[in-house]
């Protein structure tokens, strides 16, 4: 296909959605999951948002983990990317996970969106948050524990050999 102008091309890429969120965890190596008001068919999910036109991944993060639990976001590191394949209504999507440290876990959750939240350990994921959002946590927690990140997943699955 041949374009006219770089608008033309530029217009006729695909849209991807990107998202980010913030693995935190207690002392103990739980991890914070927060309650959402907004999915009551999934309530548990993790510390973050839909990334804002022409936001970073790293802006996101910070800035949805300050609106939702009302701290700081300390960001260490990147611990995974997921690729997220469309599931109509929902595009495809980029989904940035990074490692945080907060200044307090005195939160003060956003009341529109949160009505709780809770720690958990690792193993127990699982039975929190749906199994696309448990593999990628769990790739997250494995990789902030063994310090082998980041990690590059499809769907939750690390696909290429020898990052996992």
């Amino acid at each position: 296909m041949s374009y006219q102008s770089d608008e033309e091309f530029f217009a006729n890429l695909p849209a991807t959605r990107g998202a980010a969120g913030g693995l935190i965890r207690s002392g103990t190596g739980d991890v914070l999951l927060v309650r959402r008001v907004y999915a009551p068919e999934e309530p548990w999910g993790i510390p973050g948002g839909m990334m804002e036109a022409e936001e970073s991944p790293l802006t996101a993060c910070r800035r949805e983990i300050a609106e939702e639990l009302g701290v700081t976001a300390h960001v260490l590191a990147l611990l995974v990317v997921d690729w997220v394949p469309a599931q109509p209504p929902r595009t495809t999507a980029c989904q940035w996970l990074f490692r945080v440290d907060t200044d307090s876990t005195d939160f003060r959750l956003q009341p529109d969106e949160l009505s709780g939240w809770k720690w958990v350990p690792p193993a127990e994921l699982p039975e929190h948050l749906p199994a696309r959002v448990a593999r990628r946590m769990l790739a997250a927690v494995a990789a902030d524990d063994d310090r082998n990140g980041p990690v590059y997943l499809e769907h939750g699955h690390a696909v290429l050999h020898g990052l996992t």
